[in-house]
């Protein structure tokens, strides 16, 4: 009885430990079920995480941000054409790497290399064996390959025919870009702005130099963006709605440059830097009523669409320079000796030599010409003239006249870096120095604004580049420059007689400017010779002069004023005043011109021609001026080079694009910028030898030509 008793209460014992065992995990899994239900009320009410919002973080997961790009604005010449405007270049890269497969198994890797490279040397400037190599790297494994430079800014158009060809594994990464059609064109002034990647990786376009840094704030405009809910395969959701904020494109800004003139300008220059290398060289054409600037460059400079150049000289030599003017100077001290009533021109002095205490004033000519009037010794240039008027005047009447003609003072061009100049005016010989260009140092610009008060009267005008700047997102005028009067030193009767005693310099037989004569036209010249100074003295030998020329033509009556200077060249079998009279005469014969062109025609706008017939388009722009080129063979205008509204110059080339095959025109007597237009439009590789008109063309003219077909050209100068 008892070994029973013994096995019931031993049998019973493991009954008891499963029962115990039972309800903890019953009531364990009933905390467990507590626990959740509890943690997911709390998550549904909260919608938190560890500090995270659950319904913030999905809709970012379901939301698409799109930032849209705002463009900056451009930058247009006179007549309404674009010298610098946004545009879209596009990098080419190639995958290789197998692994990379989409979703419905279409193969994103290179398959077929052998194509890819007869199309890609069809298209960019690489050969079909260096793209074959470049598709074939030795490092095993390589995920991408790229092109260097030849698959680099490439064209809307390039890219677009290269997609064509449907090749696998090709992809196009979208970059921004500026573009300048016309290459070297007055380079420094306008500037450049380059693509610049800030802190939140973000690019875009910065002006870092020129009128492109000045108006940087101007033409930037303000990015836009764009949500779009979607659903996991990226689709927007029905019934949802976009947030959309639109782009604010930067303003417009126009110029006073006249490209005709900027082109022929920028042709004269190189023909003479070429002949002479001088270190540096500036040129301006400005309206001699108003102060606008129609042309202006520099040398050394550079192509804005290539940068080629653009390492020998960042500075706008124009107002970020400053220098000895010499003889230029001697018509703001003619002009102070006559409106102070001091003048008398003929009176008599000795030439050759001038003591003032211990020092002397010497002419270019050391052994003078003998006694000789005032009047004679403008002519001939004389410094101990200018001497003997500045100590006549006396040098705070003198000083006077420097401040007058504002130098020393900064025009307020709004171009960066502008010099304000300096002078030594203690001695007695530093005073009369300056009365010929020396011991003063003035800015290019500065020269422009005081000639203005001898071309206009007496009335100075400030010198500016900037006539207006439009809001392309309303199409209203933001900021408008006018003419604008900063002083009258003079009086109209003292520019009267100036101008004459600078008419005595090109047309009196003893006048030292004879080669400055027009057909057609007096023309009042001042030349000038300066030797440079190296800080503490001046240089010495046959390159260390700055010669320098300031022309008003008509002389009665000036138009244009033109102002050139010309540092240290290397003289050859021409003088240095027939080098720069090669650059004035033709540039200021162009505008004379124009002007008389001008008179005969009326302003006539860009029509809308998009969708007409090739004939009724040819018909509305021939009558409006302009000269026609189709690009085509389809019988209706599906686009037009230029912007409806536009103001047109007499003679400006249109392009109308039909579609269909394209047979490229005879381009003999072609513009640079017309041939470049051309070539963008068409896609087609272009390579420009010389400057001026077209005289030849590597591909005859009738020839059908599609994108990335080459082209050369050969420009001469007609004159």
């Amino acid at each position: 009885m008892k070994d029973s008793h013994e096995r019931q209460t031993m049998n019973k014992q493991p009954n008891r430990n499963r029962k115990s065992l039972g309800r903890f995990l019953f009531y364990a899994i009933c905390l467990l079920f507590i626990f959740i239900v509890c943690r997911f009320s709390y998550i549904a009410i909260g919608k938190s995480v560890q500090n995270v919002n659950l319904s913030s973080q999905a809709q970012k997961l379901y939301t698409a941000n799109e930032t849209l790009k705002a463009k900056r604005g451009t930058i247009y010449d006179a007549n309404g054409q674009a010298i610098a405007e946004d545009t879209s270049v596009y990098s080419l890269y190639v995958v290789l790497d197998k692994r990379q497969v989409g979703l419905n198994g279409e193969k994103l890797y290179a398959t077929n290399k052998e194509k890819i490279a007869t199309v890609l040397a069809k298209y960019l400037p690489i050969s079909r064996k260096q793209a074959l190599k470049t598709l074939n790297p030795s490092k095993k494994n390589t995920f991408q390959v790229e092109f260097g430079t030849a698959g680099q800014n490439i064209s809307l158009t390039t890219k677009q025919k290269i997609q064509k060809a449907h090749l696998s594994g090709v992809n196009f990464i979208q970059q921004e870009a500026r573009l300048y059609p016309n290459g070297i064109f007055a380079s420094h002034l306008v500037g450049l702005a380059e693509s610049k990647t800030n802190k939140a990786g973000e690019t875009s376009l910065i002006g870092t130099m020129g009128l492109e840094q000045a108006f940087n704030k101007q033409l930037t405009g303000t990015n836009g963006s764009q949500k779009i809910k979607k659903d996991m395969y990226g689709y927007q959701l029905p019934g949802t709605k976009q947030k959309y904020k639109k782009a604010k494109n930067g303003d417009n800004v126009y110029t006073t440059l006249d490209t005709r003139l900027q082109t022929l300008l920028e042709t004269e220059m190189s023909n003479v830097q070429d002949q002479v290398k001088a270190n540096s060289m500036n040129a301006v054409l400005m309206n001699a009523k108003t102060g606008a600037i129609l042309a202006a460059t520099q040398r050394p400079t550079f192509n804005a669409s290539t940068k080629a150049g653009l390492g020998q000289i960042w500075r706008n030599t124009l107002v970020q320079d400053a220098y000895e003017p010499g003889s230029t100077m001697k018509i703001f001290t003619l002009a102070s000796s006559i409106d102070s009533g001091n003048y008398n021109g003929n009176a008599t002095y000795q030439s050759g030599r001038y003591t003032i205490g211990t020092q002397t004033v010497p002419d270019w000519n050391t052994s003078g010409w003998g006694t000789i009037t005032y009047d004679k010794g403008f002519a001939l240039s004389s410094n101990v003239a200018m001497a003997h008027l500045e100590q006549q005047m006396g040098s705070k009447t003198w000083k006077k006249y420097i401040d007058r003609f504002h130098f020393l003072k900064s025009t307020h061009s709004g171009l960066p870096g502008e010099l304000t100049g300096s002078i030594a005016f203690k001695r007695p010989i530093e005073q009369a120095d300056t009365s010929f260009g020396q011991g003063i140092q003035v800015t290019f610009f500065q020269m422009l604004q005081a000639l203005t008060a001898v071309s206009n009267n007496g009335k100075m005008m400030k010198p500016y580049v900037i006539s207006k700047v439009v809001n392309p997102n309303t199409n209203k005028t933001v900021a408008k420059y006018d003419p604008k009067t900063v002083g009258n030193p003079i009086s109209a009767k003292t520019a009267k007689a100036v101008r004459k005693h600078m008419e005595d310099v090109v047309y009196k037989s003893y006048g030292i400017g004879g080669d400055y004569k027009m057909s057609g036209e007096r023309v009042a010249v001042k030349t000038g010779t300066a030797q440079v100074s190296n800080g503490s003295g001046y240089l010495s030998g046959d390159d260390s002069y700055l010669y320098s020329v300031a022309a008003m033509v008509p002389a009665s009556n000036p138009k244009y004023v033109m102002y050139i200077t010309m540092k240290q060249p290397h003289l050859g079998s021409k003088t240095a005043t027939q080098l720069l009279a090669s650059i004035m005469k033709p540039v200021m014969a162009r505008a004379l011109q124009e002007d008389a062109e001008t008179k005969n025609t009326t302003d006539a706008k860009m029509p809308a021609v998009t969708g007409k017939s090739v004939t009724k388009a040819t018909s509305a722009l021939t009558k409006a001026g302009a000269t026609v080129t189709t690009l085509g063979s389809g019988s209706k205008v599906l686009s037009q080079s230029v912007k409806t509204g536009t103001t047109l110059y007499k003679g400006q080339r249109v392009f109308l694009k039909t579609g269909g095959t394209v047979a490229l025109p005879s381009l003999t007597g072609w513009s640079k910028g017309d041939v470049v237009k051309l070539a963008q439009l068409e896609g087609l590789k272009l390579t420009v030898s010389g400057d001026g008109y077209v005289t030849k063309q590597s591909v005859k003219a009738g020839t059908t030509v599609g994108s990335g077909a080459g082209l050369t050209v050969t420009l001469k100068q007609n004159k």
